[in-house]
């Protein structure tokens, strides 16, 4: 019969091995129960680990996107409570007007154009209303202010308005003379002189610095909204040509028939300010309902990916409970026996 001889020294340091691992292992089912998914993907997936980093950069890309249309979302209402502001001060002008119908009252034509200038200032300032320190009706321009003052100093509409009466009837606004204006001369100004101001190159150069392209997002994989809008919209330009007249034309020297006709241009292009901003608002709208309809689809196919992600990386979290259990008792069982096995010395027995 063959004697070998093991020290105890030798045992001692089995059970630490052993030991060392059965922590090592416990603290990974721990993450595991935590995070109920595999500590290491690429050991436990093999091969299929190209697939989960595919599933969770698509999340990622998914999730960005659902971010991203938080601040849309945030310009689109910002601009809708501007756009409302707007059109109450068009509605606000529309109705001075209408009240001065038949009327050539001084008392009431001072009060409407009074009105009309609270309206213009209100307006101005909707306007160049911003969001996170970006203009909201700029189009893509969100750095510059979009709309002159026009009743501020030295307001190019307004030299421009002045440059445009001169030259056309040969003295101001302001002048006596203008009780000679006939109506026709009155509506030829109007139309001919007028109104092209608002409708060509001289509204960028006198009025606008937005840009006539809105800003595009994307809201969805496939989807793309205007997520503004512009102050060279057909609807601003009518607010502006129709506050112009109300503060330049009402309340001169004209006579009452060619005031009747300032006046009805005056609702005129008034009306079209109401119809143009709301509009505007309906537009906006449509890109909130398109927001709100990807954002929830956007849920929806994070879920599904979420769910095939949790099917290939989970772990049972009632299989590694166990494990974890049965290793805390062999570790726990470990420290017994190295205790034992410390005390297991000749001396103890001589």
């Amino acid at each position: 019969m063959k004697t070998s001889f093991i020290s105890t020294l030798a045992v001692q340091n089995a059970m630490r091995l052993t030991i060392q691992r059965g922590q090592s292992e416990i603290q990974t089912l721990q993450k595991e129960i935590v995070t109920g998914r595999h500590h290491d993907i690429g050991v436990a997936l093999g091969a299929s680990a190209g697939r989960s980093v595919a599933l969770n950069r698509e999340v990622q890309r998914l999730e960005t996107i659902r971010d991203s249309n938080a601040l849309v979302t945030q310009r689109l209402s910002a601009s809708q409570l501007s756009l409302n502001l707007m059109s109450d001060n068009a509605q606000g002008m529309l109705d001075a007007f209408i009240s001065l119908t038949g009327s050539d009252d001084a008392t009431r034509i001072r009060i409407a154009k009074s009105d009309v200038a609270n309206a213009l200032d209100a307006f101005t300032d909707a306007v160049n209303s911003s969001s996170n320190g970006e203009y909201l009706f700029g189009g893509v321009n969100t750095d510059t202010e979009p709309l002159a003052d026009y009743q501020a100093a030295g307001s190019a509409a307004k030299a421009s308005f002045d440059a445009a009466f001169l030259g056309y009837f040969g003295f101001a606004q302001s002048s006596a003379s203008a009780a000679t204006i006939t109506t026709a001369q009155m509506d030829d100004f109007l139309t001919n002189t007028l109104a092209p101001m608002f409708n060509g190159a001289q509204w960028n150069t006198d009025w606008s610095n937005a840009s006539d392209t809105n800003i595009t997002s994307r809201i969805s994989a496939n989807e793309l909204v205007d997520s503004n809008a512009n102050a060279n919209a057909d609807g601003m330009r009518s607010f502006a040509l129709a506050a112009v007249i109300g503060l330049e034309l009402l309340d001169t020297a004209i006579g009452e028939d060619v005031r009747a006709l300032v006046n009805s241009r005056a609702i005129q292009h008034a009306g079209e300010a109401v119809t143009g901003i709301d509009n505007i608002r309906s537009g906006l709208g449509i890109s909130q309902s398109r927001v709100d309809k990807a954002n929830v689809s956007l849920d929806l196919q994070i879920k599904v990916v979420e769910l095939h992600i949790g099917d290939l990386e989970g772990v049972d979290a009632y299989e590694a409970s166990t494990r974890m259990s049965s290793l805390l008792a062999q570790v726990e069982t470990s420290y017994q026996l190295t205790a034992r096995l410390t005390q297991l010395s000749l001396t103890n027995f001589l």
